[in-house]
């Protein structure tokens, strides 16, 4: 993987970019739908393609119990399992072995967990992680990480932190001895944790840029502590992460989120927000959020978002996609969501074309409080 720096604004953080992996370029900031079982939810191939989608994310827990390594193996990969000419991020899993955490046993080896298909148990160590990616064949893959949960005590974050440090050297030791599966180079994210401490993100930080891999992630944020900590957390690790490599903010987040992210020197982002918010009737435009199922939109005829530019903005009626999830039809799940991955794309763009201008500043500052505008 090559990344290229192209531009960095002038009154912040921001930078656009380019990343090259043997799948294509990417130019960053990017945003990365979603497709933990190796689809985007609600969204065929083809609209990923149509709204410019040049990398997508998919999950080691989900692709391990479904369909299983050995499928994937046998098709040659997840490129060629799902037929997605473009480039793969898979995460380690370990948000997973988070999430279930209060069913886990979690030691210095690794975690025992159980499916959430038939109970069994499994186990996953830092060697297990990287060998289920070099069969999945991301074209960049996760480090296997441990975080706290937000609130944490100071010691419960440094122990994490430790375990976090100890694993990324299995990972890499792992990587060196084991090469990819397919005819096509994954490079290596390792993750950044210490919860809401500067002390222990700044040693985190320190450490993983001794290591000079490929690119480098942020993780542990976004669990619940104020967007002021996770922002200035952000500003704090990105000081410190190498300027040549790109940065990944993982699972972050709506739109505000975003843009204060890249002007903070974050150059990818993932998130199920936009997917999931609009399979639920929440849309995101250039004016502001607005609940579709609301009965204020039963008469509103004109487009669901005047500024946007995709098909479904200017094809589709508030009104009528009102009326499919009134009638719980699937389409409105399917226009929702591609409306917003949509509007995420365009979002970004527009911001990557003011940095490149020397307007970004003044252009964020005058976009977020629009795109927080209740409607």
């Amino acid at each position: 993987m090559k990344f290229s720096l192209i531009k960095t604004d002038r009154f912040s953080k921001a930078r656009a970019g380019i990343i090259e992996t043997d799948h294509g370029k990417i130019e960053t900031p990017i945003f990365m739908p979603v497709a933990s079982k190796g689809s985007v939810k609600s969204i065929p191939k083809h609209e990923l393609y149509d709204i410019g989608s040049k990398i997508i994310l998919g999950n080691t827990y989900h692709l391990y119990f479904r369909p299983g390594i050995e499928v994937l193996h046998h098709a040659g990969g997840i490129h060629s399992f799902m037929n997605w000419k473009e480039s793969i991020l898979t995460d380690s899993g370990g948000f997973q072995v988070y999430s279930m955490r209060k069913s886990n046993k979690k030691t210095e080896d690794g975690v025992i967990f159980k499916s959430f298909i038939n109970g069994s148990s499994h186990f996953f160590s830092p060697e297990k992680s990287m060998e289920i990616q070099r069969f999945i064949g991301g074209d960049m893959i996760m480090a296997f990480d441990d975080f706290p949960p937000y609130p944490c005590s100071y010691k419960e974050a440094k122990d994490s932190l430790k375990i976090t440090h100890f694993w990324l050297k299995r990972c890499c030791s792992y990587l060196k001895s084991h090469p990819e599966k397919y005819n096509y180079k994954q490079s290596f994210f390792p993750i950044v944790q210490g919860s809401i401490y500067t002390d222990l993100r700044r040693y985190s930080a320190e450490e993983i840029s001794l290591l000079e891999t490929e690119g480098n992630a942020i993780g542990g944020l976004s669990l619940g502590e104020d967007k002021e900590k996770t922002q200035y957390i952000t500003d704090i690790v990105t000081d410190i992460l190498p300027k040549d490599k790109p940065r990944y903010l993982m699972g972050v987040g709506n739109p505000v989120d975003i843009l204060e992210g890249i002007s903070l020197g974050i150059d990818m982002f993932d998130c199920v927000i936009p997917t999931r918010n609009g399979r639920h009737g929440t849309l995101f435009t250039w004016k502001g959020v607005l609940n579709i199922k609301n009965k204020k939109w039963e008469k509103d005829f004109s487009c669901l978002d005047e500024l946007g530019n995709s098909y479904v903005d200017k094809n589709y009626s508030k009104s009528y996609v009102r009326h499919l999830f009134s009638s719980k039809e699937y389409l409105a799940k399917q226009i929702a969501s591609i409306h917003n991955l949509s509007f995420y794309f365009n979002l970004i763009k527009v911001a990557r074309n003011h940095l490149m201008k020397n307007t970004f500043y003044s252009w964020k500052k005058s976009t977020i409080p629009l795109l927080q505008e209740r409607l």
